[in-house]
């Protein structure tokens, strides 16, 4: 049975799913029925940070241009851009193996932007049912997961869900916060 997490949440992944190593974050939305004249194109992205909590380079900056962390065993993949987040379930994934991700990584920051929203007319006001989740690899249990319910009428970019080190063992971290600005935003906070 998952873990339902609210905006602000933390919890310890080793409590919830013991052993628990290699995993998928799958994220997902729906649009509502809006007429903006274009097409929502939501795109998921990763920052890799250090204890600094800003990016350990440009290449640890994970989304649909740059798929694979710097690392020698590649442990965090982004699975790719879904353009239209049609469908049920998970419209993107990015696959951690926590074991291997190198120790300089400190936090683990899962964001979902619009792309060109601004100049669009759009915001998160005009998507529902979003959702971040913690998946088992292996099992394909779902561990964890937070559903945003909160009204992001004039934000572009949404930083969803945190996974941190704490005393040794992996945590999860619900945050739900909005930024105008879309990923040019998020970017100079991280860089």
């Amino acid at each position: 049975m998952a873990v339902s997490l609210a905006k602000g949440q933390r919890v310890s992944l080793e409590k919830v799913a013991p052993g628990l190593t290699d995993v998928f974050i799958g994220l997902g939305w729906d649009v509502k029925a809006t007429d903006t004249g274009h097409d929502f194109d939501l795109d998921s992205s990763v920052f890799m940070l250090g204890s600094d909590e800003k990016l350990l380079s440009d290449n640890h900056f994970i989304f649909y241009n740059n798929l694979t962390s710097p690392d020698p065993n590649k442990s965090l993949q982004h699975m790719g851009d879904n353009l239209t987040g049609l469908g049920e379930g998970d419209d993107e994934v990015i696959k951690v193996n926590l074991t291997k991700v190198p120790p300089e990584v400190q936090k683990i920051v899962v964001t979902v932007t619009i792309y060109e929203g601004q100049q669009r007319g759009q915001n998160f006001g005009q998507v529902k049912n979003a959702f971040v989740r913690i998946v088992n690899a292996q099992t394909k249990q779902e561990a964890i997961r937070y559903d945003l319910v909160e009204d992001y009428s004039i934000e572009t970019a949404l930083i969803m869900a945190e996974l941190y080190r704490k005393d040794g063992e992996w945590r999860l971290n619900a945050v739900g916060a909005g930024y105008q600005g879309g990923l040019k935003a998020l970017l100079e906070r991280y860089s």
